[in-house]
């Protein structure tokens, strides 16, 4: 099970890394919307790998709070762009 952690957690944080770099360089707003939503899709499964392996269930009231936040997030951006994309 530790082997199983270790390889989740490396993975993760390869991921979380790559997707920094997209939202730091990213040409458009949009492109960095995008990766703030996967950054916090990223964050959501650490904390959930975190909760599984730890076997603990407190965490769950978190992950639905930054699930909700996460969509909300995603829909203003996307309602902001559209708005603006028509003017």
């Amino acid at each position: 099970m530790t082997t199983v952690a270790v390889t989740v957690t490396a993975l993760l944080a390869v991921a979380g890394g790559l997707t920094l770099t997209r939202v730091i360089r990213g040409p458009s707003i949009l492109d960095r919307a995008v990766a703030t939503d996967v950054l916090l899709a990223i964050i959501v499964a650490a904390i959930a790998t975190e909760a599984a392996y730890s076997r603990d269930a407190t965490a769950l009231p978190v992950l639905v709070v930054l699930a909700v936040l996460g969509f909300v997030g995603s829909v203003s951006i996307a309602r902001f762009a559209t708005r603006r994309k028509s003017e």
